[in-house]
């Protein structure tokens, strides 16, 4: 099944709280995720610079964080969102806010813009997906070894529904291996990338990976 972008929270059996983002695309498979300081990003691959002429909606900051929340997305609403988050807003508040300032990307898919937090404080995590029809945003308290995600298409909402319930790993890179190609993410087509974060005693770890 082809469900586009992906965004995901979950907690492993050790209970690390981590969130994931996937780029899936049958439009524009030549992006990469590359890793700056603190920041994770989606760009088009060499050769395929002029491709952000097709359309600009393809190079985002993916994935943020600071010492208390991860922030992962499919657009340029990852900075903003933390930015919202550090100025004490609500995780709920924040996505809300953004997601509706911002409204779905006005390509000629209508493609959803979806976001994934998580709070290491409250050991929540939220999915959040603003469509053409619609703006949600749901709560997760996952239980060690269970994550949840919301995809652009088909899985588009939030709901216990979209699901793993054997999440294990122990590191970030494993995140994004598991995001692109392992449990539930293994049946879902075209993965390209993918980037993620795992609590650690001091923040976050991140990881990226580029599928080809």
């Amino acid at each position: 099944m082809y469900v586009g972008r992906i965004v995901a929270i979950g907690n492993t059996r050790d209970n690390k709280l981590t969130a994931m983002y996937r780029v899936s695309s049958r439009s524009f498979p030549n992006r990469q995720s590359v890793q700056n300081g603190e920041i994770i990003a989606i760009v088009p691959k060499e050769g395929f610079e002029k491709d952000i002429f097709r359309n600009p909606y393809i190079t985002y900051n993916c994935l943020r964080t600071n010492r208390r929340y991860a922030v992962a997305v499919n657009g340029t609403q990852s900075d903003p969102i933390i930015e919202k988050l550090e100025t004490g807003m609500s995780s709920r508040d924040a996505l809300v806010s953004v997601l509706f300032g911002l409204d779905y990307e006005h390509d000629h898919l209508k493609t959803p813009r979806i976001a994934a937090v998580i709070d290491i404080e409250t050991r929540t995590g939220l999915l959040a997906i603003v469509r053409s029809d619609a703006l949600l945003v749901r709560t997760f308290t996952p239980k060690p070894g269970e994550a949840f995600y919301v995809a652009t298409y088909e899985q588009d909402y939030p709901d216990d529904k979209f699901r793993d319930e054997n999440f294990q790993l122990n590191n970030a890179a494993e995140a994004c291996d598991y995001v692109l190609g392992k449990g539930v993410f293994g049946t879902l087509e075209l993965p390209v990338s993918a980037a993620s974060a795992i609590e650690t005693a001091a923040g976050f770890q991140i990881a990226n990976k580029n599928v080809k």
